[in-house]
């Protein structure tokens, strides 16, 4: 018996004693050499699936796009192999498209060397990428087992063959592809992912968050390389759309010169493009790129390429010898279509740099500083010092009624007090946005509208107070009314106005993480209020017994005064302590934004 029908022979005899019940999960590396299914049963012949490749030759380090398609089947089992050798083992690795349907396994020594479904759902297309390795051979033939149901399948159906530039005349047939071949220039794919060493002594990097690694699925990475009259761009960050950095003049985007690496259905490529105002970047046309390559692995998107430091032949390139504002962006990209503009505010650099001079190792930041004043002066209002002064006013005017600061009641001085404060921070941060955008915006929503509202009320509440009529006036009531309404209603547009200020894109904390905390921050208030309310009732029930008793009503009434005042006087420094809790954690975000 000649080798390969032993081999299928005894691949067979094992299948058949291992197992009868199939692989469903698509575990299938018993059957790496034969790439028979352990089914119980022979393979049909006359395969009615085909595979197909989007090029016809190959380079190592080249991805080339394999798609196996036909009739509804469960199962399938994809290698590539020798084309001389078809018994040989499995060259080079795959990339995944779809991780629903496919999977990667190791066969042999080779990491990720053949793809297999994951379960028994019906499928009609599968496309994966193969990557040349460096010591592929001269030709390489694809090869799939399809399992249609479970005794129906097919094993080895023959693809096309892919071969090196520069192989010899073979006369093996080719399996031509109905796809047309890509003739543009040779793109490779990283086979591992970028690393900071060199940044700050080799290299220029800019990094978010600091000192991250690019290793790491959350950062965000682009280093500059000088090497001789060419800069060396690395770029990488999670996003399964797009990545973009651009050079600008200045901090806003226009006029800039720009670098896309876009996911084109699972397949990167690089451009330039020019931005004009605040249109789609435009593409061109003429790509001053070299040595061009990427990574598409777990949502984390790479790419490298390397260009000049001078172009003028290119019109919309930047000389990489003088000092920019970089920017750094991400954002979602249709199939087959354009991208769509970043989710979120690019990285921007803190100041003007060349990346082609003393290498530094840098962050950034999404929010420019005005808006981070911005939100920082709202949070210190509306969750320190309004909400505390109110507590002061509903609750403690009978504990500190005998206290007097500047000839005024204690609480009144500090009520006052902190609500001036509020409207002081509320009136500078008011206007700082429309200092950062020279007028109006267009593009918050809601917020800004809302903002506006929030700031008439305040300002309305201490012009308001200045006409209050003394306490035993006829109007003191209705005073006191319109004042506890429109402060309340002040405050609740001031919780929903910083709800949808933390998500705009020129602040966009983190996210649900911001969310979660504005609302623990509003249960936070609330319970103390609650709390504070239920005592006071109880105090007072408890009071009104004692003087229906008339037993030692004076030295009742002053215990009961008493404890009432220090249990107040107690949450009252808790709910502080834990407004500035929530009040810190708030600048902390703002602060790495």
């Amino acid at each position: 018996m000649e080798l390969p029908g032993l081999a299928f022979a005894v691949s067979m005899f094992i299948c058949f004693h291992v197992s009868v019940d199939g692989y469903p999960n698509g575990k299938v590396r018993e059957a790496c050499t034969s790439m028979v299914p352990c089914h119980g049963s022979s393979p049909k012949l006359s395969p009615e699936h085909v595979i197909t490749v989007n090029r016809s030759q190959f380079k190592p380090g080249d991805s080339v796009e394999v798609q196996l398609s036909g009739p509804d089947f469960e199962g399938f089992f994809i290698q590539a192999r020798d084309a001389e050798d078809l018994d040989s083992p499995a060259v080079g690795s795959f990339v995944l498209v779809d991780r629903r349907h496919s999977q990667l396994l190791t066969c042999g020594h080779t990491t990720n060397s053949a793809v297999s479904h994951t379960s028994k759902a019906k499928k009609k297309v599968v496309k994966v990428y193969w990557i040349a390795p460096g010591d592929a051979p001269k030709r390489v033939r694809f090869l799939a087992t399809v399992v249609k149901k479970f005794k129906t399948f097919w094993v080895k159906i023959p693809g096309p063959v892919v071969s090196q530039p520069n192989a010899p005349f073979s006369t093996t047939p080719l399996y031509t592809t109905s796809e047309a071949v890509s003739t543009s220039h040779s793109v490779s794919y990283l086979t591992k992912p970028f690393n900071a060493s060199g940044c700050g002594n080799t290299k220029f990097c800019l990094r978010n968050p600091s000192n991250c690694d690019p290793e790491s699925a959350s950062c965000f990475f682009l280093s500059f390389h000088q090497e001789r009259r060419s800069v060396l761009i690395e770029m990488s960050g999670p996003s399964e759309g797009y990545l973009a950095f651009a050079l600008s003049y200045d901090r806003w985007m226009g006029d800039d010169d720009a670098y896309l690496c876009i996911n084109e259905d699972h397949h990167v490529s690089v451009s330039t493009a020019y931005l004009k105002g605040r249109s789609p970047p435009i593409l061109d046309s003429k790509n001053a790129l070299e040595n061009v390559s990427w990574r598409l692995v777990d949502g984390v998107l790479q790419c490298s390429f390397r260009r000049n430091i001078s172009l003028p032949t290119y019109k919309g390139r930047f000389n990489m010898n003088a000092s920019y504002y970089i920017f750094l962006a991400d954002g979602e990209a249709s199939e087959g279509g354009p991208i769509y503009k970043h989710r979120r505010q690019p990285l921007i650099t803190n100041g003007m740099y060349n990346v082609t001079g003393i290498p530094q190792d840098i962050g950034g930041s999404r929010s420019p500083r005005l808006i981070k004043a911005h939100g920082a002066l709202m949070f210190v209002a509306w969750i320190s010092t309004v909400s505390i002064g109110v507590i002061v006013a509903r609750f403690f005017k009978p504990v500190w009624s005998h206290s007097f600061l500047f000839g005024k009641e204690l609480w009144f001085q500090v009520h006052r007090m902190l609500m001036l404060t509020t409207v002081t921070l509320t009136s500078i941060s008011f206007v700082l946005p429309f200092i950062y955008r020279g007028g109006w915006s267009k593009q918050a929503g809601f917020h800004p509208y809302l903002g506006c509202t929030v700031m008439a009320l305040t300002i309305f509440q201490p012009l308001m107070a200045g006409f209050r009529p003394s306490p035993h006036a006829p109007r003191r009531q209705l005073f006191n009314w319109f004042h506890w309404s429109i402060g309340t209603t002040a405050r609740i547009l001031a919780v929903v106005t910083m709800f949808l200020g933390m998500d705009l894109p020129a602040l966009d904390l983190p996210d649900p993480w911001d969310t979660y905390t504005m609302i623990g921050f509003v249960a936070w208030h609330v319970g103390t209020d609650v709390l504070l309310e239920i005592h006071s009732y109880c105090l007072i029930r408890k009071v009104e017994l004692i003087e229906d008793d008339r037993i030692q009503i004076l030295q009742s009434l002053t215990s009961a005064e008493a404890e009432g005042n220090l249990f107040k006087q107690i949450v009252l420094t808790i709910y502080a302590c834990g407004n500035i809790i929530f009040l810190i954690t708030f600048l902390a975000a703002i602060n790495q934004v």
